[in-house]
């Protein structure tokens, strides 16, 4: 099967294989490079709580499962794949990673106040 030249649905169209991975290279870098100066800068008003965490944190992790998303779509060639293996592996991971998510939020938030209200100091 012939790797498709094209990223973000036929938006961008390479003329060798060459360029395509200097394309994904570019768009990684710029997506890890807004990670960096955003972890770097802070802004005041991405500190803020949302949903239980900080806006910032949520950004953090909304890039990171774009990176893995894209990484496994374009290297691991699940695009030339069929439909069905593709959503047999995306799918899953589209519900247990927010599933993941929620559970760590709500047990770190238990613990939080276990060792802020209850009889458990912080002795760590």
């Amino acid at each position: 099967m012939a790797h498709k030249l094209s990223i973000f649905r036929g938006l961008l169209t390479f003329k060798s294989n060459i360029q395509k991975i200097w394309g994904v290279l570019i768009f990684l870098s710029i997506v890890t490079a807004v990670e960096v100066a955003l972890g770097i800068i802070k802004p005041a008003f991405l500190l803020t709580p949302v949903f239980g965490m900080k806006g910032l944190n949520w950004i953090f992790i909304i890039l990171t499962i774009v990176k893995a998303y894209y990484i496994a779509w374009d290297f691991m060639h699940l695009r030339d794949e069929k439909r069905s293996f593709t959503s047999s592996i995306v799918l899953p991971l589209l519900i247990l990673i927010p599933y993941l998510i929620f559970i760590l939020l709500i047990e770190a938030d238990y613990i939080y106040n276990v060792m802020l209200d209850g009889f458990v100091s912080w002795n760590f």
